[in-house]
């Protein structure tokens, strides 16, 4: 009989370490996903006031646009931590980010301008990985979020520190497509 119970007390054992394992690797890959993230945004970041600059210089006039897009990114660039707070914030700047561009198609020679063509090829390839990016941190919160709420798992998550994560969705329906750059 005792040594019923001590090979059930030896699988219960090796269940909660292969299932706090299993937990601590979820969150380590969803903390991953989201350097991914933060990455792509901040080469954004760094991108946007170059392609103000470059358009200040044909849109004088145009204060108005070309500070919002300064102010939505300044917004976005304090809220890296939090994802909700982060895709509120993304999509007000990805709305000023239409804006500009939507602007410089104002001005011919604006749009033929070799600074803002580069500008604008890298902002279109920087979207593209940060889409990549949104993507993979959103599946991989998902399997956090799946595992966490599993049985057995649901069991030890709670009392271990482990919980849910919120997916990476920015708030406004327009700022889920990327920003279009047209050449």
């Amino acid at each position: 009989m005792k040594f019923v119970l001590l090979v059930i007390f030896l699988v219960v054992i090796v269940v909660l370490i292969v299932t706090y394992n299993k937990l601590v690797s979820l969150r380590q890959t969803v903390k991953a996903a989201w350097s991914g993230i933060e990455t792509e945004l901040t080469r954004r970041y760094d991108l946007i006031p170059n392609l103000v600059e470059t358009v200040k210089g044909y849109a004088k006039h145009e204060r108005e646009t070309l500070d919002a897009v300064i102010a939505a990114r300044n917004s976005a660039q304090g809220n890296l931590n939090s994802p909700e707070q982060l895709a509120k914030a993304e999509g007000q700047l990805n709305g000023a980010m239409r804006g500009l561009l939507a602007l410089a198609e104002s001005y011919p020679d604006l749009k033929a301008n070799s600074n803002f063509l580069q500008l604008q090829g890298e902002l279109s390839g920087t979207e593209s990985r940060l889409a990549t990016a949104r993507q993979e941190y959103n599946n991989r919160v998902r399997e956090l979020n799946t595992a966490v709420s599993s049985f057995p798992a649901a069991l030890v998550a709670g009392p271990l520190g482990f919980k849910s994560e919120p997916y990476f969705e920015v708030e406004n329906p327009q700022a889920r497509q990327n920003v279009r750059v047209q050449f």
